[in-house]
């Protein structure tokens, strides 16, 4: 049941003939999403922010306007990606049991998606008005608009990869890297690295921000476990009825 490196490198060789697509996607929507950056900027400091931002040198807030057309085009063209990614991943998990590539692809847009928007108006807005909480008659916030804007999407990508974890647990056990054994029996250390990566990924230190994000990515890694679980029954299923048929021949 293990991986064969002639898999691997099969797999990454579709996914690069895909990337020009993934290329043409980011572009196209770049092109469209480009004059509306100024509102897309607006909507986005007055989500989370509801401050003015400032540029420190003359060229800033083009480039800025740029550099949110890029991660917003990149955000839309996440289906055209994750489309790319499972068309060439799919033989390799097709070979180990996977039937329903249709549900990976769907079920990895909206975990995706669900990560994001879920940092977008609840983690975020909590994360930055903390952080604005600090200041005072002699600390007033001079907030650069690309700093901010790298910030925000950092967090938004961050969160909508993690929510990603209980299908990476589902297609790792597809391989048979992953057992629901091993993952119930390390369960502590989950939870350990689970606050971890809250602590990394969430903009603010204090608890109650930090559990917005650790709280739903251990839910997601138990769903993983059950998920694991049952695609390890569904292989003992089938392999028990493999070796019946031989044994009636």
């Amino acid at each position: 049941m293990g991986v064969k490196r002639e898999e691997i490198f099969g797999a990454f060789n579709l996914l690069r003939k895909g990337l020009l697509q993934i290329i043409v996607s980011i572009v196209l929507f770049g092109v469209i999403i480009f004059p509306f950056s100024k509102p897309l900027l607006r909507f986005l400091c007055d989500t989370s922010l509801k401050t003015n931002l400032v540029a420190f040198s003359i060229p800033e807030a083009f480039f800025s306007l740029l550099k949110l057309t890029f991660y917003s085009s990149l955000f839309v063209s996440i289906p055209v990606i994750f489309y790319q990614i499972c068309k060439a991943f799919a033989p390799l998990f097709r070979s180990k049991g996977l039937r329903s590539e249709r549900g990976l692809l769907i079920t990895s847009i909206l975990l995706f998606y669900l990560g994001a928007f879920f940092c977008f108006f609840v983690t975020l807005p909590f994360g930055v008005q903390f952080l604005l909480g600090y200041q005072s008659a002699q600390i007033q916030p001079m907030i650069s608009v690309g700093k901010y804007v790298s910030f925000c999407t950092f967090f938004i990508y961050g969160f909508g990869l993690t929510f990603e974890l209980p299908l990476i647990l589902a297609l790792l056990s597809y391989l048979g890297v992953v057992k629901a054994a091993f993952l119930t029996r390390n369960r502590r250390y989950a939870i350990l690295l689970i606050a971890i990566a809250a602590a990394v990924i969430t903009p603010t230190p204090d608890v109650f921000n930090m559990s917005l994000m650790g709280g739903p990515l251990y839910i997601l890694f138990e769903i993983g476990v059950i998920l694991v679980k049952v695609i390890e029954r569904k292989r003992a299923s089938v392999e028990t009825s493999l070796i019946e048929k031989e044994l009636e021949k």
